[in-house]
């Protein structure tokens, strides 16, 4: 075997296996901190405590109290705060994106039977359906539109459509998938870079110098928190697309990535409204169903 392919294979392994060990953590923090949120009692009166709540693990007791004010200064230098598990998840998945699929495009991301385009000009459309659809969905959560939530939820529906649409006629239906979670696990790291991380250090450097710090800014990455929360079950969905083909290489695959979507964002809306002690039973087996009716259709309405 030669050196350079050889050396590939390993490096590939391995930013395969960081990349989901990352991805974990990353998921995992996603889904700790919104469920807290929506846990913690806050019927309390108090000038310094939002809400707070008991944790048990490993057989011991957690109590946990979210505060409105920052806490004493001695432990601001000791703060955790959960950035690495996002930025390496991105920076292993961009680096798979690059040895594995824009190293081999003519192969892996070309599919003339759908269009016939070069290698390059595929890499460029792929980094560039990273870019745009960023600022796309940045400037939307920076607009009005944000203020209205089924308007905004409808738009970013219809902009998962289009998108879903014009990738898979542009790539092979395999990377057109991928490059769906792409766009989205992009503008997930992008939330935590340009607005959850910056957000929470000023509101860290306002605290270490006594000052108030800005509301708005703990609203703003509490909302790009929640975004991101709502997109997990599709990225994991579309993570795991290469195990079935049979959606995949579908005549509609695209209409059926688009519904996953849709079905596993009630899916997770179920869990966080459960996580506030609101039950909406009806809300997760609806999603059930109409994932069991989808798997129907797609039986009757075969290749």
């Amino acid at each position: 075997m030669e050196f350079l392919p050889y050396t590939l294979k390993w490096l590939e392994a391995i930013l395969r296996w960081g990349h989901v060990l990352f991805a974990i953590l990353w998921v995992g923090n996603s889904f700790l901190f919104n469920y807290l949120d929506n846990n913690l009692n806050k019927n309390i009166t108090s000038d310094n405590i939002d809400g707070e709540g008991y944790l048990m693990h490993s057989g011991y007791y957690y109590k946990l109290t979210r505060l409105k004010k920052s806490p004493p200064i001695e432990y601001m230098n000791r703060l955790v705060i959960f950035k690495w598990q996002s930025y390496l998840t991105f920076i292993t998945g961009i680096l798979l994106l690059a040895i594995v699929y824009y190293y081999n495009a003519g192969v892996l991301m070309v599919d003339k039977r759908i269009l016939q385009i070069s290698p390059f000009y595929a890499i460029l459309f792929s980094l560039l359906s990273l870019i745009v659809s960023w600022f796309i969905y940045d400037f939307l959560c920076k607009s009005n539109l944000i203020k209205n939530n089924l308007l905004f939820i409808l738009t970013i529906i219809l902009l998962l459509v289009l998108i879903s649409f014009g990738l898979t006629k542009l790539f092979g239906p395999k990377f057109a998938f991928l490059s769906v979670g792409l766009i989205i696990g992009t503008n997930m790291f992008g939330n935590v870079f340009t607005v959850i991380i910056p957000n929470q250090m000023n509101i860290i450097n306002s605290s270490k110098r006594s000052e108030k710090f800005d509301d708005s800014l703990s609203l703003a990455a509490k909302q790009r928190s929640i975004h991101n929360n709502y997109s997990t079950f599709l990225v994991l969905f579309i993570m795991l697309s290469g195990h079935y083909s049979f959606i995949v290489y579908h005549k509609y695959n695209w209409i059926i990535l688009v519904l996953v979507g849709i079905i596993s964002g009630f899916a997770r809306h179920y869990f966080n409204l459960r996580g506030r002690n609101i039950h909406r039973l009806y809300i997760l087996i609806s999603s059930i169903l109409a994932l069991v009716v989808l798997a129907v259709l797609l039986l009757i309405f075969k290749n």
